[in-house]
């Protein structure tokens, strides 16, 4: 069997073995609900409810705020108690409208959807817009603007991203393994938009049992087909990830559509089944929780808005200390300050270490060995990036292409002297974009 890939990467301890035969389970929330009204890359939703007003499952409770943006549905039935600012797992605080289950879930009508076959291409984008589905690998880009390219008939390739390369996470696994038609079912769904492209199912080869579920899944779909990539981290960066399945490749000046390209995690695209097939707008999503800290690591089926604490108890709580708890895994994710935090249309997992390996190595003086840039996917010179962070010297930055970074980590994980590198290149990289935007 085939495997493709690309240049550089890490091979960090997966973790995986913690969670992955754990079967999705669903988790009903005890507390009250907090729903940010950013959960999505462009601008927040709009409240269309207020204090008191009684709302139900599936009921919108804040609009778009534009066509870059995304609604927001409850997931529950309750009592709006506020519309205030709340902490997010990011650390930043974002207007957030919060609920107080009642405990009953009376759900509201669905989405007013036509049977699929008499969908028109508008009627397909407008449903997928309706449901709030933005990405859900962690990017949160609003799902119908990123099917909405200018020139559709050029795309010749749908990549729903099953790599799932970040250590930890099992939460695309079992949807693959529990979900398969889902899958399917959402890809003939975008490849109805898209009349010349080919849906490929991108799949790491460390996960067997996803990849021969998923290849009986697809037989008899003369559009659809699995491709097996070998396992590397960040095999499910986009760039990535489009060069080891087409061999094409693209920059930060360019979107995937530029080379024919539109890549959507599997949630977003199961989530875009449940709209325009179900009629179901989205209001939750699969989570992990796992690491060497939780007692019990598992996956759950959350209900948006639930609080990250209460989803670590559910998981048998910590059983020793955790020394750094993640939003999302350890090589991309957020440490978080604080667990009570809703999670959002982007939570993707929480993982709890019971080492915080940053603070407990020191930092030592760069010594020219070169492996950040073996690892770089870029091809670029880490260490000199970080130099000119350190310096804050933009221009210099720019010129060494330091705009090009993906922000993966590799680098950071690959330094013997345990230096920040990517951390740092980061900072830089926003002072740039800052000053771009000004």
């Amino acid at each position: 069997m085939a495997t493709f890939t690309f240049k550089g990467g890490v091979h960090p301890y997966d973790g995986k073995d913690l969670s992955k035969d754990k079967p999705i389970a669903p988790y009903l929330p005890k507390g009250d609900l907090i729903y940010p009204l950013s959960q999505h890359i462009g601008a927040p939703a709009a409240p269309i409810v207020a204090k008191g007003d009684r709302v139900l499952v599936g009921q919108k409770i804040a609009e778009a705020g534009g066509f870059v943006s995304s609604p927001v549905y409850s997931s529950v039935s309750g009592t709006v108690k506020a519309i205030e600012p709340h902490f997010v797992s990011t650390g930043s605080k974002v207007n957030s409208i919060v609920i107080e289950n009642d405990g009953l879930y009376e759900e509201a009508e669905g989405l007013s959807i036509k049977p699929f076959d008499e969908m028109t291409k508008q009627d397909i984008l407008a449903v997928i817009k309706e449901s709030g589905v933005v990405g859900m690998g962690g990017a949160g880009f609003p799902t119908h603007v990123k099917l909405s390219p200018k020139e559709p008939d050029k795309i010749d390739y749908i990549l729903v991203n099953c790599a799932e390369c970040e250590p930890y996470l099992t939460s695309d696994y079992r949807i693959m393994i529990e979900r398969p038609d889902k899958i399917i079912g959402g890809l003939k769904v975008v490849l109805e938009l898209f009349d010349n492209a080919q849906g490929l199912i991108c799949i790491e080869d460390n996960k067997p049992e996803a990849i021969t579920t998923m290849q009986k899944a697809c037989e008899g779909e003369s559009r659809i087909k699995v491709v097996v990539l070998k396992t590397k981290y960040p095999q499910g960066a986009e760039r990535m990830l489009i060069h080891a399945a087409t061999g094409r490749d693209l920059n930060s000046t360019m979107l995937p559509a530029d080379v024919g390209c539109v890549v959507d995690n599997c949630d977003t695209i199961t989530s875009i089944y449940d709209a325009v097939i179900l009629g179901k707008p989205l209001t939750s999503r699969v989570v992990t929780i796992s690491g060497e800290a939780i007692a019990d690591p598992r996956n759950f089926e959350v209900k948006m808005g639930t609080n990250i604490a209460e989803l670590i108890e559910a998981a048998g709580g910590f059983k020793s200390e955790a020394k750094k708890v993640i939003s999302g895994g350890p090589m991309m994710g957020f440490a978080m300050f604080d667990l009570e935090c809703p999670t959002t249309k982007t939570t993707s997992a929480i993982t709890c270490l019971d080492k915080d390996d940053i603070s407990e190595k020191p930092t030592t003086a760069c010594i020219n060995c070169g492996r950040c840039v073996t690892a770089c996917d870029e091809g670029l010179v880490p260490a000199r990036l970080a130099q000119f962070a350190e310096r804050f010297d933009l221009d210099a930055f720019q010129a060494w292409h330091g705009m090009e970074c993906v922000e993966c980590g590799c680098c950071t994980y690959a330094c013997p002297a345990k230096k920040p590198l990517a951390q740092m290149i980061r900072n830089l990289r926003r002072m740039v974009m800052a000053n771009r935007k000004k």
